[in-house]
């Protein structure tokens, strides 16, 4: 439940008063679009190595060699979710935030941009070991949900004309104490606890989407940006949306997802 990047920018004159009002608007446009294309990209990753990880590891009862609940595993499934590798793989992307975190300004664009989808990639893989404990109509239903959330949420963020920084201030407090109860979950394992921390979580990145699409468009109309800059924030506002995506994803699959 990372997220990249939560600190505002101290503005400078930037393009917003150096820039005509219709390039300023066409400019705005692109670079959120750019924004917008990565996540995009970054989803359909982690969709495609989450269902592909999920079609090795699930087979029929007569093929199978373990089981969990009501799903029937492979010897590829049960050597990835009945082993502390399952421990190494869902906790795999955290050394992927870790690195962004502290390589993320000495990075490229490019690499940036190929960092975020291995990263993608490798949040699929640690996806499909939360998609295989609910039914596959219920996952369908639950990222439509997600997606239709999101996107008012965003588009909020980006037209509304009142600061948002002071709730993100608060929320990133949120953040860290969701992140720490979390923790403390692990090992009570309080069905009261975890429903507190879905419904609280949902909220905190529900907010967080609005915040950061704000503090993306700001970013690029006040801050001084070239194209390898403005190309690199892309990259990294792309990664900002895409976590508060999967982690609301998380959050309203535990609350509405149906169990197998």
């Amino acid at each position: 439940m990372s997220n990249f990047d939560r600190n505002a920018p101290v503005w400078g004159a930037g393009r917003a008063q150096q820039t005509s009002a219709v390039e300023m608007d066409q400019g705005l446009r692109s670079f959120m679009l750019g924004v917008y294309n990565n996540m995009v990209i970054g989803l359909a990753i982690s969709a495609l190595f989450a269902l592909g990880i999920n079609k090795m590891a699930v087979t029929d009862q007569a093929n199978a060699v373990a089981r969990v609940g009501n799903t029937y595993l492979t010897s590829f499934g049960q050597l990835l979710y009945g082993t502390p590798l399952m421990w190494v793989v869902a906790l795999a992307p955290l050394a992927f935030i870790f690195f962004f975190s502290f390589r993320a300004d000495k990075m490229s664009a490019s690499s940036a941009r190929t960092m975020f989808f291995a990263f993608a990639a490798v949040m699929g893989v640690s996806l499909s070991t939360i998609l295989i404990r609910y039914t596959g109509a219920s996952v369908v239903q639950v990222f439509f949900i997600t997606a239709a959330a999101f996107g008012g949420l965003s588009l909020y963020g980006y037209t509304t004309t009142k600061s948002l920084s002071g709730m993100g201030s608060f929320l990133v407090m949120g953040l860290i104490g969701l992140i720490l109860a979390s923790i403390v979950n692990i090992f009570l394992a309080s069905g009261a606890l975890g429903f507190a921390i879905s419904v609280i979580g949902v909220l905190i990145f529900a907010g967080l989407t609005a915040w950061d699409t704000q503090r993306l468009k700001e970013m690029y109309l006040y801050s001084e940006l070239g194209p390898e800059e403005a190309a690199k924030l892309s990259v990294n506002g792309a990664l900002s949306l895409y976590l508060n995506f999967i982690n609301m994803f998380q959050f309203l699959l535990s609350l509405l997802g149906n169990r197998e």
